[in-house]
């Protein structure tokens, strides 16, 4: 049920608010970003990571890629297969929290309660909030359409305080929903991404994914294969279907575009166009078994997020289910 203190935390707007990010932390109290199963020292983080290394547990053999610990090779496997194979060990640790925030032109559009931009904002500082509760560092890389700023990850709230003050700075600067030529490719973001997020760590990537393609697939197959990547897909319900009575009337200021609206055959196509990006987007994810979540800038994002990363906890009398 969605309370009053929720609504009033909700994006609204072009823009996002600093303090509504900051008030954010009260609403993150209740989501946990990963299955919760104790680890063995609560000295280095209450959460086991699947960061690959040589923890104290083992938990299995794999084919070798290049990149791993050649001290972690089964000889015994690779003898036998006559393949190279190595063992892989579980760690218990704070887990790495990356959120990679989208804020190009594109984002800068909205038909219903907030822009996509200033979604991605409230739902980085989500992420953010959720992490330092839990313990684990948090970093980040906030991106533009010419420049970006990583934040290095750590384990404080001065790491989270800069998060956010990079997010609402970075939406502050948006303007126009029309990029600039020499606007930065996604590809290159998930590029840099690789470079900044340690293996092991959980990144949660935030766009619109307008520009997904094959480059952005290879980077996002590169950065999965030693990292937790989540995709959260953000859209306004105008860009997945338009329906109007009359034709509508399209400006930059500058030309002026009628768009049939109102015609079905538009209509059609209009809301094909969309499904073909996602369907490509979710079959991409789907191939490199990662999620996708998919939310709209009328969403109630507090809900859903809750559903999605709210803490279980167990019912009095109920065993828990395996």
């Amino acid at each position: 049920m969605t309370t009053a203190s929720d609504t009033l935390l909700g994006p609204r707007g072009a823009h996002c608010d600093l303090a509504d990010l900051l008030r954010l932390r009260f609403a993150a109290r209740d989501l946990t970003l990963f299955a919760q199963r104790p680890a063995r020292s609560l000295l280095t983080g209450g959460l086991r990571t699947r960061m690959r290394g040589r923890g104290v547990d083992f938990e299995e053999v794999r084919l070798y890629h290049p990149g791993d610990d050649v001290r972690s090779i089964d000889w015994r496997v690779t003898a036998r297969t006559q393949v190279p194979h190595t063992k892989v060990f579980r760690e218990e640790r704070e887990r790495p929290v990356f959120v990679v925030a989208d804020q190009r032109s594109p984002m800068f559009f909205g038909s219903r309660t907030c822009f996509k931009s200033v979604l991605a904002t409230h739902l980085g500082a989500l992420i953010a909030w959720a992490a330092l509760h839990q313990s684990d560092r948090i970093g980040g890389l906030v991106f533009g359409d010419t420049s970006q700023r990583d934040i290095r990850a750590r384990r404080s709230k001065h790491a989270a305080l800069e998060l956010l003050h990079q997010l609402h700075d970075y939406n502050r600067e948006l303007n126009d929903p029309v990029p600039a030529d020499n606007a930065v490719h996604l590809s290159t973001i998930l590029e840099d991404t690789r470079r900044i997020a340690k293996p092991g760590s959980a990144v949660f990537l935030l766009s619109d994914f307008h520009d997904f393609d094959r480059r952005c697939e290879q980077q996002l197959f590169e950065l999965a294969r030693h990292t937790d990547v989540t995709l959260m897909h953000l859209y306004d319900p105008l860009e997945k279907q338009l329906a109007s009575n009359s034709g509508l009337t399209v400006s930059d200021g500058e030309q002026r575009l009628q768009l049939p609206a109102q015609d079905p055959a538009f209509q059609r196509a209009y809301r094909s166009r969309f499904e073909q990006q996602l369907h490509y987007l979710t079959g991409r994810c789907q191939r490199l078994a990662l999620p996708l979540l998919s939310y709209a800038t009328n969403d109630d994002i507090h809900t859903l997020m809750r559903e999605r990363f709210g803490a279980r906890t167990r019912q009095p009398g109920r065993r828990s289910a395996r």
